[in-house]
């Protein structure tokens, strides 16, 4: 497939892929909006912090070594052994489960069954979704790997949909029921999501499309592991290669969910606190997860299709190689910018979203302070996405293996600095801890991407430098937004809260504008993919 093709179904499978992610933030955040008013903190608290920690750290640690390395190079392969290695993150995930269940029921602290009922059930139940979940791995990889975007729209959509209407109906039917609710919606979502791309494989393989595309699978019995007479199991260069990442997304799992572990490992906050700090926490990494997340992810397998893993510059094909820096250069002036813009208008405007999602339970106390700490962690997760998904699509290896060490590293720091900052900030510990982890992890990443093309002409990096003009408007969007909410918001009623929005709203037109006038070759970039 050209690059210039990759490059055009990369950018749909992006879009699609955060339009998806706003469906179900969207929802999510009503439903948590709808159940704060039905059921406690604590047993928000409980599962959305202890219990899908468990399910995010099993199916982290039992795939995502396997999507890393089965994702890189061309979608040109023995499948039939790739298809052989991915079915091994289902034993991987049961392995993981049973070992982390146990430790979540009996090394863990145990909620008050007043308070939390049915906590053992809820342990059993998202540990049992994550390894259904790993049954559709191989399906997944598949439907990625030759960007089948409308199937990932339609199989996601219909799991999230489905878990909300569950979870709706028995919170208003059955509130008593506690853990019991989200256990089912669980047990339910996985189960559709699966199902979906199980009965589109089913439908597709051997059909006249299939056959048209000269997909490389040819019947449903292929998707299953199965031996080749005089030919190993697994293609070794790719297990390897999981081994290096799996190494890897042990620890990049310690730093991503970091200040969860801290919580519930050292018991440095309560449930009620931890469910307003997760609730919080979602609500400020809203953009990360619908945009920024879509992005690394899709564009991980633009810059694995169209450069070869392990090669140099100079080994590449020169053509691919300009075209992979100007997307390079573009996806981090894209980020940089949206970050940028979450960071100016999030710390004027936190406090009022707070107070229309939540009420004063989240506006007052720590809450504001904690959601502007997270507009300047979103500007850090912006870059870091861009940079560590260009980095590990090109990494040898070797290099993956050096990573390792850097990350262990990380991790260790990053879990003393959580659990001090913690005692001295409380929750907002934890998001100043993260700003540093990121702001390491950045380091890596664009020294990595400078070393790469220093031999060539391109710098990609200048993407990270937005220009002067712009700046200037952000800063006078930031003092003015600022002096709005001082004299506007407090306690002076809806009008004073409409002006206050007013200004925001003149204030990022503004802003839109000078984007417009200054960055016309990201704005034809945008407009065209």
């Amino acid at each position: 497939m050209a690059a210039q093709d990759v490059l055009g179904q990369t950018a749909r499978l992006a879009s699609s892929s955060a339009l998806l992610q706003v469906l179900f933030r969207v929802v999510t955040f009503g439903l948590n909006a709808f159940t704060l008013r039905y059921l406690s903190r604590e047993l928000i608290g409980v599962v959305n912090v202890r219990l899908t920690l468990l399910y995010s750290t099993v199916v982290f640690l039992a795939r995502e070594a396997f999507r890393r390395a089965c994702l890189s190079g061309s979608a040109k392969r023995n499948w039939t052994k790739t298809i052989n290695l991915l079915w091994l993150t289902v034993p991987l995930g049961v392995f993981w489960s049973l070992i982390l269940g146990l430790v979540w029921l009996h090394l863990l602290e145990v909620p008050d069954p007043s308070v939390v009922p049915h906590y053992q059930a809820g342990v059993v139940a998202f540990g049992l979704s994550a390894i259904i979940e790993l049954l559709g791995e191989p399906f997944w990889v598949l439907a990625q790997a030759h960007l089948f975007v409308r199937l990932k729209v339609i199989a996601e959509s219909l799991s999230v949909v489905s878990k909300c209407v569950l979870t709706v109906t028995l919170v208003i039917l059955y509130p008593q029921w506690g853990l019991y609710i989200f256990s089912l919606a669980q047990l339910l979502y996985v189960s559709v999501l699966v199902m979906c791309y199980v009965i589109y494989f089913v439908m597709f393989l051997g059909s006249p499309e299939a056959t048209k595309k000269s997909f490389p699978v040819a019947r449903v019995k292929a998707l299953l592991p199965s031996f080749v007479e005089d030919e190993t199991f697994v293609n070794w260069k790719e297990a390897r290669l999981t081994w290096s990442f799996f190494k890897q997304s042990f620890l990049k799992q310690i730093l991503t969910e970091g200040e969860r572990y801290v919580m519930t490992f050292l018991n440095v906050l309560n449930f009620g606190d931890q469910g307003v700090y997760d609730i919080v926490n979602n609500l400020g990494s809203l953009v990360a997860r619908f945009i920024f997340l879509p992005i690394e992810e899709s564009f991980y397998v633009f810059f694995a299709k169209v450069l070869e893993r392990g090669k140099t510059v100079k080994d590449q094909k020169q053509d691919d190689v300009a075209m992979a820096a100007n997307v390079l250069e573009l996806l981090l002036k894209l980020v940089l910018l949206i970050g940028l813009t979450i960071t100016i208008f999030g710390y004027a405007y936190s406090q009022l979203a707070l107070d229309i999602y939540g009420g004063s339970m989240l506006s007052s106390g720590t809450g504001p302070n904690l959601l502007r700490c997270y507009s300047l962690y979103v500007l850090f997760l912006a870059v870091n996405g861009v940079t560590e998904c260009f980095t590990s699509a090109l990494m040898c290896k070797e290099e993956v293996d050096r990573y390792n060490f850097v990350m262990l590293a990380l991790s260790f720091i990053f879990l003393c600095i959580s659990y001090f900052l913690t005692h001295w900030y409380g929750s907002m510990g934890f998001i100043l801890a993260n700003c540093f982890n990121m702001g390491i992890r950045i380091a890596h990443s664009t020294h990595y991407i400078h070393h790469y093309f220093r031999e060539s002409t391109h710098r990609p990096l200048a993407g990270l430098l937005p220009s002067p003009a712009l700046l200037l408007v952000y800063t006078l969007s930031a003092v003015v937004t600022v002096f709005s909410e001082v004299l506007f918001y407090c306690d002076k009623g809806w009008m004073a809260r409409l002006i206050h929005i007013s200004t925001g709203a003149l204030c990022l037109a503004a802003t839109l504008v000078a984007m417009f006038c200054t960055e016309t070759k990201l704005i034809h970039f945008v407009r065209s993919q």
